[in-house]
């Protein structure tokens, strides 16, 4: 599976399960870990649980099972690893906290500039 039809599939999910506020950052580029973070609030740690899963059900039904699967215990925020797109499920006061957003939207070569400014 192409990885922009996992990133679409993961996204279908979180939305048919009422994921809230999906965003899909593509780090292409920016990072060698993956190429999209697609990232989405649950209203609970019960509804970050079961969007989790899902995610991972759905890929794993596509042939793309996840490679890692983390959080789901305390379900503040669930990671979900599925190679080239990583799933960042997370209660809003976890995501607000965290702004992973704003971490990953930083223009790379600004942030290369800064790292060089400080060392």
């Amino acid at each position: 599976m192409q990885v922009e039809a996992l990133r679409d599939l993961v996204v279908k999910s979180l939305d048919d399960m009422k994921g809230q506020d999906i965003k899909v950052l593509d780090v292409r580029g920016k990072t060698s870990i993956t190429d999209f973070f697609v990232i989405a609030s649950g209203t609970s740690d019960r509804h970050v649980k079961s969007l989790a899963e899902t995610v991972a059900f759905q890929a794993k039904q596509a042939g793309e099972p996840a490679i890692g699967l983390e959080g789901l215990d305390e379900g503040e925020w669930a990671l979900i690893d599925l190679n080239g797109v990583v799933v960042h499920v997370m209660q809003a006061k976890v995501r607000d906290f965290y702004q992973l957003e704003k971490l990953w939207e930083v223009d790379a070569p600004a942030a290369e500039r800064l790292s060089r400014t400080r060392g």
